[in-house]
């Protein structure tokens, strides 16, 4: 949370600030902004922009999946190396989303791989080519098409791709033993997601693989996702997953009446709720309804 809306939050107005002395005032504002939690002894997730980042402090080495931005992913970097002496053994990249891979950068010369879906890797290649940012990417050199696994002493990584989703190379990163699951952006909490068809995304098939995922998982499982809305949590039960996949069923259901019904694509898009689904809010909806539409319209012809 940033600080402007921390205050914001807990009421604390400027005059209260003015009460504190100039040692309290330094020290609230040298606060970061970032933010660590353990989920386990060895696992813990890091937030500050960006997607979420999960990490494990393994008596192997240490693991990190996804690397937000360059500026933010030091500060994890930083504070790692506070709790753990040994190196970085992996960096796992959930999908190619810049707010989620722009910090690969940071791990040149840290880590000796780092691994993605093989569509994952493609379309960071293409991204970074089209955004003219090629000298600022540290590539996956490790791809797989439907499972890749490494064990680090007792914990052992897994990684599934159940196919085109929010994009055409989503992965899903288990910790086994944890049994904490890295959902990338295959979830977005209470907040409009971002649906990307310029990579192959694909709403039908994303609602199958959120069932999939509580089918193949168990009760017990420990979900994160990317992004969620103010006000609520990045760490998820499969009942979460459940009512994203309820969201995505109603966008496609809500889109499709509105095609049937007359409406023009430009007409839909100035929808401010999906119904059925009122908890998703915020910015962004007008992109989940574009990519629907154009599913939507693509299954007419």
């Amino acid at each position: 949370m940033q600080r402007r809306t921390f205050i914001k939050n807990t009421g604390l107005t400027i005059s209260a600030l003015a009460l504190l002395n100039k040692d309290s005032l330094a020290r609230f504002l040298a606060d970061p902004v970032y933010k660590i939690k353990m989920l386990t002894p060895e696992v813990g997730i890091f937030t500050e922009k960006g997607g979420t980042i999960l990490f494990m402090l393994n008596k192997k080495g240490i693991v990190v999946v996804d690397s937000q931005f360059q500026d933010t992913v030091t500060h994890l970097i930083d504070e790692v190396k506070k709790k753990s002496d040994k190196a970085f053994e992996l960096l796992i990249n959930t999908h190619h989303h810049g707010d989620h891979t722009s910090g690969n950068i940071a791990f040149k010369g840290l880590v000796p791989h780092v691994v993605a879906h093989a569509n994952s890797k493609t379309n960071q290649l293409n991204a970074a080519v089209k955004n003219n940012t090629e000298s600022q990417q540290l590539y996956p050199d490790v791809t797989y098409s439907d499972k890749w696994s490494k064990k680090f002493k007792r914990e052992k990584i897994v990684l599934h791709y159940f196919g085109a989703a929010h994009t055409n190379g989503d992965s899903l990163v288990h910790f086994q033993k944890a049994n904490i699951i890295h959902m990338g952006d295959l979830v977005f909490n209470r907040r409009h997601p971002f649906i990307d068809k310029t990579a192959g995304a694909n709403i039908a098939n994303w609602i199958k693989l959120l069932e999939r995922a509580t089918s193949t998982f168990n009760n017990d499982t420990t979900y994160v996702c990317g992004h969620a809305r103010e006000g609520f949590e990045v760490v998820l039960k499969s009942a979460d997953l459940l009512a994203f996949r309820d969201y995505l069923a109603n966008l496609l259901k809500f889109t499709d009446g509105e095609i049937k019904a007359g409406k023009t694509r430009d007409e839909i898009l100035k929808a401010t709720t999906i119904p059925g689904s009122p908890e998703w809010q915020g910015d962004g909806i007008e992109r989940g309804l574009a990519a629907a539409y154009s599913e939507v319209t693509e299954n007419f012809k």
